[in-house]
């Protein structure tokens, strides 16, 4: 009965964990890494064909995208997910797959020319649809039996539609352990979803710190700060460019508006144009149009038990061709475009900071958390010009922030959140948070409740049923390079594959244990064979 801590440790982004008990072998979260790291992640120490199911604790990419590439290595088991996460799971894989290929098809046309081999996208919409067909839906609040070893229970969290908390009970050799896995524990009193719902136990926990180490600060009147916004950028007639986050993020600032249009807090520009650019976020606002009501809050039933539709308005516009999105910056009325990604490194709102950073009547307003290393935490910390598409563009609208908007709970949500188990963990694990989020967490932790909490570093490993480490790892710090070269970054990319290969190769020989002595002599020969020829 153990736990390997794989991804998103001492990181905010990539979360991925190994359970194991009677055999068994369980992933929670399989996502991908974004923005810069500091961190090296070990590889998965097991072949993904002998993990039996992955517990998914919500849809956004950096728990669930690399779903397709873990069936492209061979994982057939279940997903289990809520519902909406499902739902959600439909749209953004399958655009996942869309942007590795798209991002394959162009460094192959860059490749060619060079007279360099093809460049592979890291999974493909096959893989997408896959591992699609492999998710179980799951409801609120029912346990689920998922083996003879393996009992799990989804609860609400409150971060994003469908997300949740993962109560897992695991047997083995007469013992049961409960570890709870808190996913992204969400803010408070924010639209359309419930509240983080408390959870009453458990011998150990996994507990996110992505704001960790600060707070949200007093709760700001969301309404009207977002008004003052739109108001004085429309009145000196600039656009209002929001990064959003397509899932989650697009559908709050949507409701924001209706409710600022339906009580005429914005003057002298009726029924002025909102934009949503971005055809991943149209996806997802029919989803949550579409959802069970058991994932939205009362205040939202309400909205639609009156006959209203708490994410439509007048002058809301959809746009889904390229052709209507450069449309919009040809168009000189002034508007409020959402477009994503939210953190700005890719999608077509590169396209619009082109042509509206500079213009100093352009409000830049951002909505979400912006990790380091990424162009939208380049110009949020101040920069005055940022390279897009190959050009230099100056920053000179205005950059601002709409207080108290998060999905995440902040320190002071965290801590309320674990004060609600009325029989706390015995040991809290921190993970999903930045160097200095997560080791000050797990200081206020000890310090200010007098728990037991460790910031585990990747393959770190801790055997549940003895409560204790197998092995503590240290962080592997990733180096800082120079800006690569083209030849370089194919280089490396090269190598990376050759990595991934030696882990697969790794975990098939552990897997291998028990075969005949015959059959390991001639898998040994082979191998023994391949290293000759490499050190040739």
């Amino acid at each position: 009965m153990k736990i390997t801590f794989i991804g998103a440790v001492h990181d905010v982004t990539g979360s991925c964990t190994l359970l194991e008990a009677g055999g068994h072998k369980i992933l929670v979260d399989c996502g991908m890494r974004q923005g810069v790291t500091a961190f090296e992640n070990v590889p998965l120490p097991v072949a993904e064909r002998d993990i039996e199911c992955v517990l998914l604790t919500h849809a956004h990419v950096d728990h669930s995208g690399n779903l397709p590439l873990l069936y492209k290595h061979g994982f057939r088991g279940a997903v289990y997910a809520t519902e909406a996460t499902r739902s959600l799971c439909e749209i953004m894989l399958r655009d996942c797959a869309n942007i590795q290929m798209s991002d394959a098809e162009y460094k192959t046309r860059k490749a060619r020319r060079a007279g360099e081999p093809d460049v592979e996208p890291l999974f493909d919409l096959n893989d997408a649809e896959g591992v699609l067909k492999l998710f179980r839906g799951c409801a609120y609040d029912r346990p689920i039996q998922v083996n003879e070893c393996l009992t799990v229970r989804f609860t609400d969290i409150g971060h994003l539609l469908g997300s949740a908390c993962i109560e897992t009970w695991l047997h083995e050799g007469g013992l049961t352990r409960k570890m709870v896995f808190s996913g992204d524990v969400g803010n408070t009193d924010q639209p359309i979803i419930c509240d983080p719902k408390p959870v009453a136990d458990a011998d150990f926990l996994m507990l996110e710190s992505t704001y960790g180490d600060r707070s949200h600060g007093a709760r700001g009147e969301y309404i009207n700060t977002l008004a003052g916004f739109l108001q004085r950028t429309l009145d000196r007639g600039g656009n209002v460019i929001v990064p959003s986050f397509a899932v989650g993020r697009t559908q709050e600032i949507l409701y924001f508006i209706r409710e600022i249009k339906n009580a005429g807090l914005v003057h002298g520009h009726d029924g002025f144009p909102v934009y949503v650019d971005s055809p991943l976020a149209n996806e997802a606002t029919s989803v949550f149009m579409q959802c069970d009501t058991e994932y939205l809050d009362e205040e939202t039933r309400a909205v639609m038990a009156a006959g209203e539709n708490p994410l439509v308005f007048d002058g809301l516009r959809l746009t889904t061709s390229t052709d209507e999105s450069k449309a919009l910056n040809t168009d000189a009325e002034p508007k409020v475009i959402l477009s994503a990604s939210g953190m700005c490194d890719a999608g077509r709102i590169r396209h619009h900071l082109k042509y509206n950073l500079w213009r100093p009547e352009c409000l830049i307003l951002f909505v979400g958390y912006q990790a380091a290393g990424t162009l939208g935490r380049m110009i949020y910390d101040g920069a005055k010009s940022v390279k897009l598409f190959g050009d230099d563009v100056a920053v000179n609208a205005e950059i601002a922030y709409l207080p108290g908007v998060s999905g995440h709970a902040d320190r002071e949500g965290l801590l309320a959140w674990v004060d609600a188990f009325t029989q706390k963990p015995r040991k809290i694990f921190v993970n999903h948070g930045d160097e200095t989020a997560c080791e000050e967490l797990a200081r206020s932790l000890r310090e200010e409740r007098g728990l037991d909490a460790y910031a585990p570093y990747s393959g770190t490993e801790f055997d549940l049923a003895a409560g204790e480490f197998v092995r503590i790892a240290e962080g592997v710090r990733l180096k800082k390079e120079k800006p690569a070269t083209p030849a370089r970054r194919r280089a490396d990319d090269a190598y990376k594959k050759l990595l991934d290969a030696v882990s697969r190769l790794t975990a098939a020989a552990q897997a291998a244990q028990g075969l005949a002595t015959k059959d390991l002599a001639k898998y040994t020969a082979m191998v023994n064979s391949l290293i000759d020829k490499l050190q040739k």
